[in-house]
């Protein structure tokens, strides 16, 4: 399925890059991940809601790219096609983690315990306050909504950053996630509910500044990936 790929001059920029980092060019495959970073990163901590495990998934995801750039065959934009890998890593780490957890839960439940052990401490850590007031505000607002998107159900939690926070359209959230485009519309919409009632009814999200992607991020994730494709002899 191709959507809109020969009218989007971005995609058309992609394809470029792809072409040239499949020959070697590492500053051409550097410049395609800075360019899509932040959208993998939120598609994939939209699933582990982790930043680390995000990170590290996105990592994963560009090196198994990097490995497959000569199979790309534009039958969907690059964002589309990168987006996706980035995802089946996260659902395949968040997957590893459960079983992980649920082994370290019965090795120490006793046969007679039937509740389940806390699987994460909580979230103690304060939220930081400096600078003005009004950036303050606008900070703790954006924690807010992060808080909220975070406790959204999986069922809905990919759609609405993918939608809302990275602005993909609706047929191209349906091809990464093999949906139909119907569901993804009615779960965006009742994904915005679900926010809309736990958010103050005075508070009209914006969700455009959530899950901000710090330069320092991008920078981590691109240098990981570049020393893993140099030590290969890429």
């Amino acid at each position: 399925m191709d959507i809109q790929l020969q009218h989007d001059p971005a995609a058309t920029d992609d394809l470029a890059l792809i072409g040239r980092a499949a020959d070697g060019d590492l500053a051409a495959f550097e410049a395609l991940m800075r360019r899509h970073n932040q959208q993998l990163y939120r598609a994939a901590r939209s699933i582990l809601r982790d930043e680390s495990e995000a990170e590290d998934a996105v990592q994963e995801a560009w090196w198994k790219a990097y490995g497959h750039l000569r199979d790309f065959r534009a039958e969907a934009r690059p964002a589309t096609w990168l987006t996706r890998i980035a995802i089946n890593e996260a659902l395949m780490r968040r997957r590893r983690n459960k079983t992980r957890e649920a082994l370290i839960q019965s090795a120490y439940q006793s046969p007679h315990e039937h509740d389940p052990m806390p699987t994460h401490a909580p979230d103690t850590e304060a939220p930081a306050s400096a600078g003005p007031d009004q950036m303050a505000w606008r900070a703790e607002l954006r924690r807010r909504l992060e808080r909220r998107i975070d406790e959204l159900p999986d069922l809905y939690r990919t759609v609405f950053v993918l939608r809302a926070v990275d602005d993909m359209p609706a047929a191209e959230v349906a091809l990464v996630l093999g949906l139909p485009e119907a569901t993804v519309r009615v779960r965006f919409m009742r994904a915005r509910r679900l926010l809309q009632a736990a958010l103050q009814p005075d508070f009209d999200p914006r969700a455009a500044g959530a899950f901000s992607f710090a330069g320092q991020r991008c920078d981590r994730i691109v240098a990981g990936v570049l020393a893993r494709v140099r030590a290969a002899g890429g």
